[in-house]
C-alpha cells in the first residue's frame, strides 16, 4: 500500500492553502471576476502559491487585483502517533 502524496505533504509540513483571487478582464478594467485556487502550501512563505500568482503576472492577460489567503493545517503533530508494530486480523 502507497501513502497519498497529499499526506506526505501534511507530515512535511504543508498545510492546505485556498487563494481567492480577484482579477480585471483583459478586455474590460472596470470588470472584475473571482478565481479560487487551493493546493498543499507551506505558511507563512506560500511558495507553492506565489509560484502560481509569478506565473499569473507573467501569462496570463487579466490583471491581479486583489488576493486573500487562507490555510489550514489538517494535520497536528498531537494527531500522530508512531506504532510499535503491525497487527493483522482475519
Amino acid at each position: 500500500m502507497s501513502v497519498s502524496r497529499d499526506f506526505t505533504k501534511q507530515l512535511a509540513g504543508y498545510s492546505l492553502t485556498t487563494a481567492q483571487i480577484f482579477y480585471r478582464m483583459p478586455d474590460h478594467q472596470s470588470l472584475i471576476q473571482e478565481f479560487i485556487w487551493q493546493d498543499y502550501d507551506q505558511y507563512p512563505e506560500f511558495p507553492v502559491l506565489k509560484k502560481f500568482l509569478d506565473f499569473w503576472q507573467e501569462k496570463i492577460e487579466g490583471p491581479l487585483h486583489s488576493v486573500f489567503v487562507a490555510h489550514r493545517k489538517l494535520i497536528k503533530p498531537s494527531e500522530i502517533r508512531l506504532l510499535d508494530g503491525e497487527y493483522h486480523l482475519h
